[in-house]
């Protein structure tokens, strides 16, 4: 068994207030480019960022948890009036401002649009308070469908699980080692 090494740049780029999609999108992919990964692991927002690298040439395997498919299109609707906007940071446990060029950047993507063009795992919670499940699922649905899902391709649904799943840690991280060892056919 050979040692993997974990790399996790900070994506709140320029900061987590003036979040700029494009520039967390190129920053993981000059990271990707520096390390060459086995597999490219990403949670929430930032399996956004994961898909965005595929669309750009990267083509590891990917594991997605609990990823804000479609959250671009669904927030930009129901965001309140102004700017900035305080929303809810994970790491922090508390509301904090974001300008809304953001939220409008993330709805004028489409990095979830297409399956990866690489074997892809999505690790979801049923009980995800911020990302609904059933969401997540049609998205995985539509990739079936296209016929372009890359086989071994799986969709892990954790009963109950919530948005930060940390209890099944232990599981997604077999999924992750699992993807880096395995050969990916082409």
């Amino acid at each position: 068994m050979r040692n993997l090494e974990l790399v996790a740049p900070d994506l709140n780029v320029p900061s987590f207030g003036r979040l700029d999609f494009r520039a967390m999108a190129r920053l993981a992919q000059s990271e990707a480019k520096r390390h060459e990964p086995s597999v490219i692991v990403g949670s929430s927002l930032g399996a956004l960022v994961a898909l965005e690298l595929g669309r750009h040439g990267a083509s590891p395997p990917v594991v997605l948890i609990a990823p804000a498919l479609g959250f671009g299109r669904r927030w930009i609707e129901k965001l309140s009036p102004g700017d900035p906007i305080l929303f809810f940071h994970h790491a922090q446990e508390k509301d904090l401002p974001i300008h809304r060029r953001f939220f409008e950047q993330l709805a004028e993507i489409d990095s979830d649009r297409e399956p990866p063009a690489a074997p892809v795992v999505v690790v979801m919670g049923t009980g995800d308070e911020s990302v609904p499940f059933e969401n997540v699922r049609e998205h995985w649905r539509r990739w079936e469908r296209s016929g372009r899902l890359f086989p071994g391709s799986r969709f892990i649904e954790v009963a109950g699980g919530d948005h930060g799943l940390v209890e099944h840690a232990p599981m997604i991280a077999a999924e992750i080692v699992r993807l880096a060892l395995e050969e990916t056919p082409v």
